[in-house]
C-alpha cells in the first residue's frame, strides 16, 4: 500500500465513514496516517478528549481540511473531566478555516465569548445548538452579523435565549435557508413575525415545545378583536414544514404559515392545536408537490361542537385528488377511545381512498382503532405500498396479517402495541416469504418464536412503551439543568 499514488489511498479513505476504522488506518503506517489526516472533513469529539488549549490545536493543526465538526457531551458528568470552553472554540476557529458546519451539544461552558469566536469562520454556513444552557440571544445576534454565509440555524434546548433582535437582522440581512426551533422558552410564535422577509428565502422550517404546551400561551399583542387578521408575510420557498406541540388560534402566530405556503413537499403537523379544517384544504389544493405528509391528532371541541380530531374525509379526499406524488403517510391519533370512532374525524373509506389514489410507498397507522381487517383487504391491493406500520391499531386481527401479505410490494412491516394480532397471523407472513424485515414491539399475543421465519431480518420486544412514547406527545418533557 505505501506503493499506491497519493490520488488512489486518498480515494479509498473516502470510502471509509467509520470513525474507529479510521483511526485504525492512521495506525498501519506514517505515510496512510499523513494522508488521511490531509483528506478527512469531519471529526466529532466529546467526553474523553483533552480539552487544553495546547491538545486542541494539536488535534486541529493535524486535521487542516475540516469543514464539519461535532462537540457533543451528551452524558458527561464530572467524572469524564473538564469540558471544551471558550478558548478551545478561538483554536477551532484559528485552525481550520474550511469550516463550514458546527454542531455543539451539552456543551455547558462554551457561552457568549466563545460563539464570538466564530466571526474567523468566515465560511460557516450551519450552526447547529443542542442544550447551550450558557448562550443567550447576545451570542446568536454576534454570529448572524459576523457570519454572513449562515444558511442552517437549529436552537434545541437553549433556555437562555430570549429576545430576539438577531432573527430580526437575519430575516433583513441574512440568508437562512433552514430554521430549526425546539424548546426555547424565550421564542414564542408570535416573536417569529420578526423575521419578516427572511420567509421568502427559508426552504425548511420546525418550531416544536414540548411539555404541557396548552396550558400556557402567550397572545400575540397585535391582534384586534373583530378585525381581519393576516400577515404580509411571503413564503413561497418553504418546502419542508414541521409544527409540532403547539397552539395556534387567530391570536396566536403560527397559523398564518398554514395559509402561505405553496411549494411544501414536507408537511408535519404534530398535536397542534386550532386547526382549521377549510384553511387545511385550501393548503392541500395549493402544495400540489406534497410528498411527505405526518398528522399527529387529538380529539377536541370543533367548531361544529362535534368532539373529534379537527380534520375529517374532507381532507383526505382533496389531498388525493390534488398531491398526486404523495408518497409517505403517517396518521396518528391520541386520547381517541375506541368505543367511540367518531372521535377519529376520518373513517376507514377516507384513508382507502388516499392510499389507493395516490403511490404511497409508506404509511403508518398509529391508534387508528376504525381501521380493521376489511381495511387490511384495501391495502392488499395497493401497487406501491412498501412499507406499513402499524402501532396501536387494535382492530387489526390476524385476518389482517392473511389479507396484507397478499400486498404485492410489501417488504417491511412494524407491529406495535397491536393487541389483536397473534402468531397465528405471523404464520401468513412466514409462508408468504416477502418480507425483508420485521418488527414487533409490545404486542402481547405474539412470542418470540412466533416471529422466527417471517421476514429476512427480525427485531423483537415484549416491552410496552408508554403511551408519552408511543405517541410521540413529550409531554414529560426533562428540565436539564447546567452541570
Amino acid at each position: 500500500m505505501e506503493d499506491l499514488p497519493e490520488p488512489l489511498l486518498a480515494d479509498i479513505i473516502k470510502r471509509i465513514t467509520v470513525s474507529s476504522d479510521l483511526n485504525s488506518l492512521c495506525l498501519v503506517s506514517k505515510r496512510l496516517c499523513a494522508v488521511e489526516a490531509e483528506h478527512r472533513g469531519a471529526i466529532r469529539v466529546g467526553c474523553g478528549v483533552d480539552p487544553t488549549t495546547e491538545a486542541l490545536t494539536s488535534l486541529f493543526s493535524r486535521f487542516s481540511n475540516l469543514w464539519k465538526v461535532e462537540i457533543n457531551y451528551s452524558g458527561w458528568t464530572p467524572s469524564h473531566g473538564d469540558q471544551v470552553n471558550n478558548q478551545g472554540i478561538l483554536v477551532l476557529s484559528h485552525h481550520c478555516p474550511l469550516l463550514s458546519d458546527l454542531t455543539l451539544s451539552f456543551c455547558a461552558h462554551i457561552d457568549d465569548a466563545g460563539l464570538s469566536y466564530l466571526a474567523y469562520c468566515k465560511k460557516l454556513r450551519s450552526l447547529r445548538l443542542s442544550f447551550a444552557p450558557a448562550i443567550t440571544s447576545t451570542g446568536i445576534f454576534r454570529v448572524a452579523v459576523s457570519c454572513c454565509h449562515l444558511s442552517v440555524l437549529h436552537l434545541v434546548d437553549c433556555i437562555a435565549i430570549e429576545s430576539v433582535e438577531w432573527l430580526d437582522y437575519l430575516g433583513r440581512y441574512g440568508s437562512l435557508e433552514e430554521l430549526v426551533l425546539k424548546d426555547c422558552d424565550g421564542i414564542s410564535q408570535y416573536d417569529l413575525l420578526k423575521f419578516g422577509p427572511g420567509w421568502r428565502k427559508l426552504q425548511r422550517f420546525e418550531f416544536e415545545i414540548n411539555g404541557t404546551y396548552w396550558l400556557s400561551q402567550r397572545p400575540d399583542p397585535s391582534y384586534v378583536v373583530g378585525y381581519p387578521y393576516s400577515y404580509d408575510i411571503c413564503c413561497d420557498n418553504l418546502k419542508d414544514l414541521r409544527l409540532a406541540h403547539i397552539v395556534t388560534k387567530p391570536e396566536i402566530g403560527l397559523r398564518f404559515l398554514l395559509g402561505k405556503c405553496k411549494a411544501l413537499e414536507t408537511l408535519y403537523l404534530e398535536y397542534a392545536i386550532g386547526l382549521n379544517e377549510d384553511e387545511m384544504i385550501a393548503l392541500f389544493q395549493r402544495c400540489c408537490n406534497l410528498k411527505t405528509i405526518s398528522l399527529r391528532l387529538m380529539p377536541l371541541r370543533c367548531e361544529d361542537h362535534w368532539f373529534r380530531t379537527a380534520l375529517t374525509d374532507d381532507s383526505l379526499e382533496v389531498l388525493a385528488l390534488s398531491c398526486p406524488m404523495l408518497q409517505v403517510v403517517e396518521l396518528t391519533f391520541t386520547f381517541c377511545e375506541p368505543s367511540y370512532p367518531t372521535e377519529i374525524g376520518f373513517t376507514q373509506k377516507g384513508i382507502l381512498t388516499l392510499i389507493q389514489s395516490c403511490p404511497i410507498r409508506a404509511l403508518v397507522l398509529n391508534g387508528a382503532s376504525i381501521f380493521d381487517d376489511e381495511g387490511m383487504k384495501g391495502l392488499s391491493s395497493t401497487q406501491f405500498l412498501e412499507k406499513l406500520d402499524l402501532v396501536d391499531c387494535c382492530s387489526i386481527s390476524d385476518a389482517g396479517m392473511y389479507l396484507i401479505a397478499q400486498a404485492p410490494c410489501l417488504s417491511h412491516l412494524t407491529l406495535r402495541e397491536c393487541s389483536s394480532v397473534t402468531d397465528d397471523g405471523l404464520a401468513a407472513l412466514a409462508r408468504s416469504q416477502k418480507l425483508e424485515s420485521l418488527t414487533v414491539i409490545g404486542c402481547r399475543w405474539i412470542s418470540e418464536e412466533g416471529v422466527q421465519g417471517a421476514a429476512k431480518s427480525v427485531c423483537y420486544s415484549s416491552e410496552t412503551e408508554s403511551h408519552d412514547s408511543l405517541k410521540g406527545m413529550n409531554v414529560y418533557r426533562k428540565i436539564r439543568q447546567s452541570p
